[in-house]
């Protein structure tokens, strides 16, 4: 039979931290769970994956197979040695027990070593009851950018996954109440604790993870907590000088042009923008100059008059 590398089966070195399996394992078996994997041979690699995790998670488990490993290099034919039971950890009558995150239908290889107990002369299998906790599940909702800057509550519907009476899993239309804190930004997460998929064998469920997805806005467009808007001002404003008013999220504020004022300049509202713990984000207002259309002949008139009266080139600096 084949010896099987348990770090090759999860990317792992064979220095690798009790922390870096368990994420190894996580990572993998989401990829490969039967339920919503697309990759071929999905269940056998779960299995091969769920099998790896059984023995390196374990402290005793793991020191016992990395003694085996030593003596087989991967891929050669392993023959167990006659007196299997002098391994630390699976000596006497305790055979293997599932209490962790992994499922049935081991190798022949694990059960030759693992899976089989001596009792009075005679060879028997022992399995205990497979306990899986639930997979963290992740979905992205839309929300507005008012909601994103004022918070409060939002029933969602989403297609999460549930367990039948017979333990199949199948994906169900479920109504969520959440809580949107206020100043959440684009792709922030809300954790929703115990409502990913149920878990097994008296497994805990796993969590939900939800991505906010700020909506595009009719007149704001968001960077980060700041917000930004394009106000408009006619060529006597910015010429001039004046008092405007101008559209917050908060609601509208009057602001003061300065004289001289140029298209694409910015203006900086302090703390307009979506609201934070420490600094809020500010909005800005960027200047566009408006220039009105001549319609008819009295504004025609007007505009050649101002021709004749402000001489300018303001292309002179392109030359």
């Amino acid at each position: 039979m084949e010896f099987k590398d348990y770090y090759t089966t999860l990317g792992l070195s064979r220095t690798a931290t009790a922390d870096e399996i368990k994420r190894a394992y996580r990572k993998l078996a989401r990829k490969y769970h039967p339920d919503v994997s697309k990759e071929k041979n999905a269940e056998e690699r779960f299995k091969e994956v769920q099998e790896a995790y059984e023995v390196l998670k374990d402290t005793k488990k793991r020191e016992s197979y990395d003694q085996l490993g030593s003596q087989w290099k991967s891929g050669q034919d392993f023959r167990p040695p006659p007196d299997w039971q002098g391994f630390s950890g699976f000596n006497g009558g305790g055979g293997f027990a599932q209490d962790g995150e992994g499922l049935g239908g081991f190798s022949d290889f694990f059960e030759s070593i693992f899976g089989q107990a001596r009792q009075g002369g005679h060879q028997r299998q022992q399995r205990g009851p497979s306990r899986q906790q639930g997979r963290d599940e992740r979905a992205k909702i839309s929300i507005s950018l008012e909601d994103a800057f004022r918070g409060g509550s939002k029933t969602v519907q989403l297609q999460v996954p549930e367990m039948d009476a017979h333990g199949r899993m199948h994906h169900a239309t479920r109504s969520l109440k959440i809580t949107i804190p206020a100043g959440i930004a684009a792709g922030q997460q809300l954790r929703l604790a115990k409502q990913g998929t149920p878990g097994a064998g008296g497994g805990a469920p796993g969590d939900l993870y939800l991505e906010m997805d700020i909506q595009p806005h009719r007149i704001f467009t968001l960077q980060g907590h700041d917000v930004y808007l394009t106000l408009p001002i006619t060529p006597w404003e910015a010429a001039l000088g004046a008092k405007v008013t101008a559209p917050t999220l908060a609601g509208p504020v009057e602001i003061k042009i300065p004289a001289g004022a140029e298209a694409g300049q910015k203006m900086r509202l302090k703390g307009r923008g979506l609201p934070k713990k420490i600094t809020p984000g500010d909005q800005y207002i960027v200047l566009q100059v408006y220039v009105p259309p001549a319609k008819t002949e009295a504004e025609r008139a007007l505009y050649e008059n101002m021709a004749k009266e402000m001489v300018c080139d303001p292309r002179k600096h392109l030359f």
